[in-house]
């Protein structure tokens, strides 16, 4: 495989890397079809990195493809099988899986940022962490499944009345992807937030609610007009936007703290949160949404890859990280 292959320092090299073997009796090669890549991606390359990554691996951790071969053991999924997955491998020992709370994992590995990841021909995962789809959804669907995952987990944790309102602060991927859930989900008005004219752009076309410009003097006022108190619900899909979230949200609303943002931090009015009555959860990447995610999918309740405005080959990979970084992209994925 001529695979790129992260060296650190925002660098990553193409090399010669052969297919992956299987090594666990639970292991299963998978053919890539699509790799996408996200904010994660940017955070790794990143000078100084904003998210630590293994010097050495593959990146990658959105993808979709075939089942290639399989470990003596795997019992649920066999060859030809149309597999999405979940990149974050946990130890089902610590702690925190004993609980039950895998998604704190103290002994987690994730493909594409501690080990080899899927933006290559093959990549090599456990069973576990594989799931059969229906070849009935698009690839170009698919391949949204870690992503989408993170998004219904976080849909759990702060459930929404029919009829009721959200902000969306972010339009990159993340923030469509709520907008759309959420609209799914039985939302009366949703309403995305952005202060790049190209996402906003973007997300008109898209059709996933009112768009507001995040620069806007009255941001506030804004949503209090469209929504008459504030909403019911506000994301910070962008890891930095609490304190504007706290502003958009109507007394004893909701807010989901969902970006990662770890070298940033803001000023918050501790006041407000409790003179309002607020509920503030932080949700990561979701606690075994997986089932419901796929669900979604198969179903035709959400149509993610609305959302890709950028399409390229493995070997064009640095052109598209120049599209992520100048803000031309949206979503890019890769052929693999």
């Amino acid at each position: 495989m001529h695979v790129p292959v992260f060296k650190g320092e925002g660098v990553i090299e193409f090399e010669d890397r052969p297919v992956p073997a299987i090594k666990g009796s639970t292991d299963i090669l998978v053919r890539v079809k699509l790799c996408g890549l996200c904010g994660t991606d940017l955070n790794i390359l990143s000078v100084p990195p904003a998210h630590k990554a293994t010097l050495n691996i593959i990146l990658g951790h959105e993808a979709t493809g075939t089942v290639e071969k399989t470990g003596e053991e795997v019992k649920e999924l066999k060859e030809g099988d149309k597999v999405v997955i979940a990149p974050r491998i946990t130890c089902s020992q610590c702690n925190y899986c004993v609980k039950g709370i895998e998604n704190q994992c103290e002994n987690y590995r994730t493909m594409g940022t501690t080990i080899d990841g899927a933006l290559a021909p093959y990549a090599v995962a456990p069973e576990k962490n594989l799931f059969r789809i229906s070849d009935r959804v698009s690839d170009d669907d698919s391949v949204f499944f870690e992503p989408l995952s993170c998004v219904v987990g976080s849909t759990v944790r702060a459930p929404l009345e029919a009829g009721g309102s959200v902000a969306v602060i972010g339009a990159g991927p993340i923030g469509l992807l709520f907008a759309q859930t959420y609209r799914a989900l039985g939302a009366g008005k949703v309403i995305v937030c952005d202060n790049s004219d190209h996402r906003r752009a973007f997300a008109k076309n898209a059709d996933v609610g009112t768009v507001l410009n995040a620069n806007m003097d009255d941001l506030p006022e804004a949503v209090k007009e469209i929504t008459g108190l504030g909403a019911d619900l506000v994301v910070d899909a962008v890891g930095n936007q609490m304190a504007t979230a706290i502003e958009l949200a109507r007394r004893a609303g909701q807010i989901i703290l969902f970006g990662l943002r770890p070298h940033e931090e803001t000023s918050i009015s501790q006041y407000t949160i409790t003179r309002n009555d607020l509920t503030v959860v932080g949700s990561f990447v979701g606690l075994n949404p997986f089932e419901k995610t796929i669900e979604f999918l198969e179903k035709g309740i959400v149509k993610p890859s609305e959302f890709i405005s950028h399409r390229v080959g493995l070997l064009d990979l640095p052109e598209a990280l120049t599209y992520m970084h100048s803000g031309e992209a949206v979503k890019v994925v890769v052929e693999t």
